[in-house]
């Protein structure tokens, strides 16, 4: 009997716009995938890129960052942060050969509770289809 393979993403998701999405979606009773974790952070530029490499190497299939949508951030200009320390980010993957699509940044408002179930079911489906992190069998932290 062979498992079902069930995703683990680790999701960071800024208060003011995705994370709202996130919550407008639930109360609006849409589903999105159980294998979305969030977490909750107040901006998505106050995610450190080493938050996101430790959850993929500790297990994390995929690791989804949700903005604001550029030049609609709480803090005006967070987003912008986020969008170079992602494209930075995803070249250092792609330069130790890890597999830099199991990254997503993705710019969700509060009002879009469908993008967020949209995105997120598309993201976990990838995932799906790519198997498990092979990272979290070869590192040991």
């Amino acid at each position: 009997m062979s498992k079902e393979f069930k995703p683990k993403i680790i999701s960071f998701l800024c208060k003011w716009c995705t994370y709202s999405g996130a919550d407008l979606a639930g109360t609006n009773r849409m589903k999105y995938p159980a294998s979305i974790l969030p977490v909750r952070v107040m901006c998505s530029s106050r995610v450190n890129p080493v938050f996101m490499v430790k959850s993929f190497l500790h297990g994390a299939d995929g690791v989804f960052v949700g903005g604001c949508h550029p030049g609609d951030c709480h803090y005006q200009s967070g987003n912008y942060f986020t969008r170079r320390r992602f494209a930075i980010l995803t070249r250092i993957f792609d330069t130790l050969g890890m597999e830099s699509e199991r990254l997503k940044l993705s710019w969700i408002s509060a009002a879009e509770g469908v993008k967020f179930v949209r995105v997120t079911t598309e993201f976990t489906e990838e995932i799906k289809s790519m198997g498990e992190n092979p990272a979290k069998k070869k590192v040991f932290l």
